[in-house]
C-alpha cells in the first residue's frame, strides 16, 4: 500500500523532462509554408516534469526533481528556475550536450501547439532513477511522472515507485501506447479528454464517456483515474464510483502549463494527506489560475494565490 504522510513521508518526487521553452505569441498560427509576424517572444524554464516540480514546490510541498539537463547556455536557466521554486536538485544530472528544447506557439485564443525535442532528457537512465528513489523513499510519499522521458523507462519508474511504497501518479502526456504491466503499477492516472480517448479507445466528450474511459483504466489495474474535461471539470473514477469536480471558469490567455499546474498541485495535496477529491479541487484551482498568465513556469501559481482564488465566490473568479 502507498505510504501515509503520517509516517513522515510528506514529500513529492517528480521524475521527468526539463526543457528551455522558446515561446512565440501571435494573433493566429501560420498555415503550412506561411510566415506571419508575431506579437511577443519569451524564453522560460519548461518541460512537463520541471513544470510539475515547480508547481508542487509552489504548492508548499517538499519537492525533489529527477532528470537531466545539458551543459549548454540553457543550463543555468533550468537550475535557477527550479531552485527559485524551492525544488531539491540533488538528483538533477548535468550531461554533455544541449538541454531539451520546446518550441511553443500561442495564438490569441490562448491555444497552443508544441514541438518538444528531448536532447538531454534522453540521457535519463535506470541507475539514476534507482539511486534517486532509494534516497528519497524515506521522506517522500508521492511519485509523479509523465511520458516525455524515454518510453522504455516508464515501466521501470512506476514499478520501482510501487515497490518502494510511493503513491504513483502518471500524467500520460504526450499520450502513447504503454505495456500492460505499466498500468498495474499506477495508483492514479490523470489524462485529459484527448489522452484518455487515445489510450482507452473510447471517445471522451463528456462526463459519461469520461467515466467509461475511467473504468477502462481501472480494468487495466489502475487504482483511480482523474480525467480532465477542460470547461466541464474533472471526472474522478474509483472502484467506489465516479465524481465530477466542477470547473472554475477564468479568462484564459495561455493554456501551456495548465495540466502541469494541475498535476503538481494534485501530487502536493495528496502528499500532505488530502483526499483525492479535495486534491482534485485544489488542482483545478491551480490549473485555472495558470491559464490567466503567459508562459509555462512563470504562470504557475503559489499556494497563497490558489487559496485566495478558492475563497472567492464563483462569479468573482470568472470576472
Amino acid at each position: 500500500m502507498p505510504a501515509s504522510p503520517t509516517e513522515g513521508r510528506t514529500g513529492v518526487v517528480i521524475v521527468g523532462s526539463v526543457t528551455a521553452d522558446v515561446t512565440t505569441f501571435s494573433q493566429r498560427l501560420p498555415a503550412r509554408g506561411e510566415t506571419i509576424l508575431g506579437d511577443q517572444f519569451a524564453l522560460f524554464l519548461g518541460g512537463k516534469g520541471a513544470n510539475q516540480a515547480v508547481a508542487a514546490g509552489r504548492a508548499g510541498a517538499r519537492t525533489s526533481f529527477v532528470g537531466c539537463v545539458g551543459d549548454d547556455l540553457f543550463h543555468d536557466l533550468i537550475v535557477d528556475g527550479l531552485t527559485d521554486a524551492g525544488v531539491d536538485l540533488t538528483h538533477l544530472r548535468t550531461v554533455p550536450g544541449p538541454t531539451g528544447i520546446a518550441h511553443i506557439r500561442v495564438d490569441a485564443s490562448a491555444q497552443n501547439d508544441i514541438v518538444m525535442v528531448p536532447l538531454a532528457n534522453a540521457e535519463l537512465n535506470t541507475a539514476q532513477i534507482d539511486a534517486a528513489l532509494d534516497d528519497l523513499a524515506g521522506t517522500a510519499s508521492v511519485l509523479l511522472t509523465q511520458l516525455e522521458t524515454p518510453s522504455a523507462l516508464t515501466t521501470h519508474i512506476t514499478s520501482r515507485g510501487q515497490e518502494l511504497g510511493f503513491t504513483v501518479i502518471l500524467d500520460p502526456a504526450p499520450a502513447a501506447p504503454l505495456p500492460a504491466e505499466v498500468w498495474r503499477s499506477i495508483d492514479i492516472v490523470t489524462p485529459n479528454e484527448t489522452e484518455a480517448s487515445v489510450l482507452s479507445g473510447i471517445e471522451v466528450t463528456d462526463a459519461a464517456t469520461a467515466e467509461q474511459a475511467g473504468r477502462w483504466f481501472l480494468d487495466q489495474g489502475v487504482a483511480a483515474a482523474v480525467i480532465t474535461l477542460a470547461a466541464q471539470g474533472s471526472c474522478v473514477v474509483t472502484a467506489e464510483g465516479s465524481t465530477i469536480v466542477p470547473p472554475m471558469p477564468v479568462e484564459a490567455v495561455d493554456t501551456t502549463a495548465a495540466g502541469d499546474a494541475y498535476a503538481g498541485y494534485l501530487g502536493a495535496a495528496l502528499a500532505n494527506g488530502a483526499t483525492l477529491t479535495d486534491a482534485v479541487r485544489l488542482a483545478t484551482a491551480a490549473g485555472a489560475l495558470t491559464v490567466t498568465k503567459h508562459g509555462a513556469s512563470p504562470s504557475l501559481p503559489v499556494r497563497a494565490d490558489v487559496d485566495a482564488f478558492l475563497a472567492q465566490p464563483s462569479a468573482a473568479r470568472a470576472s
